[in-house]
């Protein structure tokens, strides 16, 4: 069958991709692949590297200091997910309530800690939890006499990313939720009401199956930012993993491993990791909203 005539060559579509193809190629592509043949080299500096195969990734494996920074991300990733996600839901109902005065006032209160970075939380918090001169201990202790070199920053690094974090993301999230309670069915909420259910069944049986979807993706998107933690216990801790590595995440044990140790294969081989670590817990999310029908 004889093709219809065309003014344009048949190259014609591919000459508009090229540009999106080269930068994809270069910026994505490349860099990938040269990470993925970095993990399977011991490096000794960037001009003298021998390749080990699977040697990084079974040392891995066996590295208890790897297993301390994956223990502590996966405790700070489930505070977030356990502490943030009531308190960001607990605002959102609160704020979403027509009879409260000011709630434009209060959400901005609350979602403007994101806007101020990590740095900012990081030194702020320092300041806060430092000894002798830290905020917090001279409070307690004009209260109630408590200790005023009481090391918090040594004894309770998690408890202190924590309540850091808190501050910074919960009202960044709750602003997800009170979006999604724009969505929930108000005709569906009044009829409820008129059958007699209480504010907890309205919320169990109508508000939070219609905000499930948006909950789904706060507390994926969290876990993902949990895993990413570097900023804030690198600058509380002033730069290090404090006592014990007790505030080592895993994305401080790379940053140590490849540029302050130097050992780039090793390094690349905790960044694959994380990644599979990662796109694994976006696979499980998934299924789960499938199963759940979201």
């Amino acid at each position: 069958m004889k093709r219809p005539f065309s003014p344009y060559p048949l190259w014609t579509p591919f000459a508009f991709l090229a540009p999106f193809l080269v930068v994809f190629a270069v910026f994505l592509v490349y860099p990938l692949l040269q990470s993925v043949i970095l993990s399977l080299e011991q490096t000794f500096g960037p001009q003298h590297k021998t390749f080990v195969y699977f040697h990084n990734f079974s040392q891995l494996l066996q590295d208890p200091l790897f297993f301390k920074a994956l223990m502590n991300t996966a405790i700070f990733s489930g505070a977030s997910v356990l502490v943030q996600m009531p308190l960001s839901l607990g605002l959102a109902l609160f704020l979403n309530r027509p009879d409260i005065r000011g709630r434009a006032f209060f959400r901005l209160i609350f979602f403007s800690p994101s806007l101020v970075g990590a740095v900012f939380v990081g030194v702020m918090f320092g300041i806060i939890f430092g000894k002798r001169t830290g905020l917090l201990n001279i409070v307690l202790n004009r209260l109630i006499g408590f200790n005023l070199d009481f090391p918090w920053l040594q004894e309770y690094v998690m408890v202190s990313l924590i309540l850091a974090s808190l501050w910074m993301w919960t009202g960044f999230n709750m602003i997800y939720f009170l979006a999604a309670l724009q969505n929930v069915d108000k005709d569906l909420e009044e009829a409820s009401k008129i059958d007699g259910a209480g504010p907890w069944d309205r919320f169990i049986h109508v508000t939070l199956p219609a905000i499930r979807p948006v909950a789904g993706f706060v507390v994926l998107l969290s876990i993902i930012g949990s895993f990413q933690l570097f900023e804030l216990p690198y600058l509380l801790l002033n730069n290090s993993a404090g006592v014990e590595n007790k505030g080592l995440t895993i994305v401080m044990y790379l940053y140590q491993t490849g540029f302050e140790t130097g050992d780039l294969g090793y390094a690349s081989a905790i960044g694959w990791i994380l990644a599979i670590i990662l796109i694994g817990l976006a696979i499980i999310q998934r299924r789960l909203s499938r199963t759940e029908g979201i």
